[in-house]
Parts: structure tokens; sequence; C-alpha cells
């Protein structure tokens, strides 16, 4: 089965190219990664550098820039100052000073208005940015992969289990047969018995998460379709997974409290959802109201213990 989604060097950069530069990033050479942290630390300064200067400053050579803007899928360096330039001023005349101000790192003085406005917009802009650089083909395809499918199991650990707990919740709630696991031996053992037509998606921030690449790479052993929901395209998951779909969450000081990325991670949890159900039109509806209805009475009423 041809793996779908976009890691190839060769692919035209459809979405932002600072997202992709983001995305790819932990998968660079050494040298690479020094252009990619400048141009990242500021987008704007950087596409106004000749190819020189940027070298210079990364301390490296005009041709590992090159090389780095063939990576992007891009022909050369004029190529990336405009779209840099291009987006440094599309994201100037979106968010203006609030928007560097607001999207600027956690920091200890922070106040807790400055806080709930970090967090807000950063949460927001995790959503719009992975909405925007999400490959509708590879979205539409396993959406239909899932549809189909006479089973399905979801594995993450940490935050991501959480992930993969809410698309189980979601699949069951509308009829779908799926699991959740977040024990590796369970889910290993489950992988086991998958099959042809069987779809395994494994959810991985970094993408190098061990005991999730383990399960994915079982379950396609087994000839089960997988699928990696990941923030890197090129990490490790993506090695076992016949489908890839990305999140663009940015890192920040609490990142390891798995906060945009986890928003991230949901936002293509739920259009994979809608995307499944819509293929279900009539008998999702159904289940949603028979589910509800079986549920209503353990609600208590707004108005109890009102005098």
């Amino acid at each position: 089965m041809a793996k779908t989604s976009k890691v190839s060097e060769a692919d035209p950069v459809t979405e932002d190219v600072v997202i992709r530069i983001r995305a790819l990033a932990p998968s660079l050479s050494p040298a690479e990664q020094r252009v990619a942290q400048l141009v990242l630390e500021d987008p704007s300064r950087a596409s106004a550098r000749t190819i020189t200067e940027l070298a210079r400053a990364a301390g490296t050579s005009e041709t590992t820039v090159i090389r780095f803007c063939k990576v992007l899928g891009l022909p050369g360096y004029p190529e990336l100052r405009l779209r840099l330039a291009a987006e440094s001023a599309r994201e100037s005349a979106r968010e203006g000073d609030r928007g560097r101000v607001v999207g600027s790192d956690i920091g200890p003085d922070d106040t807790m208005e400055q806080i709930v406005e970090k967090v807000a917009f950063n949460d927001a802009r995790a959503v719009e940015e992975t909405a925007r650089q999400l490959d509708i083909d590879t979205l539409d395809v396993v959406s239909e992969t899932l549809a189909r499918a006479p089973r399905i199991e979801i594995f993450g650990v940490g935050a991501s289990a959480f992930v993969a707990l809410d698309f189980q919740a979601k699949l069951h709630r509308i009829g779908r047969m799926s699991f959740a696991w977040a024990d590796t031996h369970a889910a290993l053992a489950s992988a086991a018995l998958l099959g042809k037509g069987d779809v395994a998606v494994g959810i991985s921030h970094t993408g190098t998460t061990g005991d999730t690449i383990e399960v994915l790479t079982e379950a396609r052993n087994r000839g089960a379709t997988t699928v990696a929901l990941t923030n890197f395209p090129r990490s490790p998951i993506a090695s076992v997974a016949d489908h890839v779909l990305t999140t663009a969450a940015r890192e920040t000081t609490f990142r390891s409290g798995a906060t945009a990325s986890r928003i991230a991670q949901l936002t293509v949890i739920d259009c994979l959802f809608v995307g499944i159900a819509r293929r279900h039109y009539r008998e999702t509806l159904d289940a949603l109201e028979v589910t509800y209805a079986a549920v209503s009475g353990r609600r208590v009423s707004a108005s109890r213990g009102r005098r």
C-alpha cells in the first residue's frame, strides 16, 4: 500500500513554510538545523538576509542552505526568502504587536491575565496552523478507510492516551467497533489479532515514542492498515505507517504539559470523526439519538433544589 503524507523532499510546499520548517527540523542534519533555528527565531529578519549572510550566521555553507531549501520542497534560496517575507507580512498584518507579545514564551513574571492570553493564543494558533497544513487528500483516505474498517485500534501513551480515549469514545458513540489502549502489553496483544481491513491508529506528538511505534509495527505485520498522527512527518513513526497525518503545535516552555499539542491532535481527531460520521450519515444520527436517550436520565435538572 502506498503511503499518503507530505513527507517527500520533492513535494511542493503547499502549507506555510515556517510550519513545514518546524515540522521537519528534528530530521535535519545538525548544520541544516542551525539554519532552521535562525529562520524560526525571526522569519522576517531571515528573509532580508542574503544566502551568504544566512550561511555565515548559521556557521555553515551556502551549499547547506540550498540543501535546506530542497528539503523544504523549494527550488532555491530566492523562493525561501519570498515565502518568508510574504508570511511575515501576513502575520504582521493579522496579529500586529499584540501577536508578537502574546505569542511569546510564558515567563515566571507573567501575570495570570498574560498567561490566559498566551495560552489562548497558542492553542488557537495550534488549531489554525494544524488546519492549514493538513493534507486533505490523506485525511479523506484515512476517513474512508476507518469508515470501512470492521475493527479500529487506537494507541497512545502519556498525554496522547487521552486523545486516543477521546477518539475511541466518539467512535463507540456512533457504533464503530473501536478500542483504545494505554497499556503496551494489552495493545500488543490486541494488535496481534488484527488483520486485513482493520486499522491501527498510533498517536505520538514527537513520533519517537517506542511503545507506539512497536504497536503499529505489530499491527502492520498482521496486515492491518496503520495510521500515524504526529507533529513531525519524518519521525520514526512515519516509517511504520501507511498514512501519516500531522499537527502543527509549537514548542513552548511548558510543552511537557502537552497543552497546544493535545489541542492540535484533538482537531485532527474531530475532523476524522466527522469524516467518518458523514459516510454513515443516517446510521450516525440514529446512534447519537439512541445513546443520548440512554444517558439523558442521568442528568440532574438545572432547577433542582431551587425554591
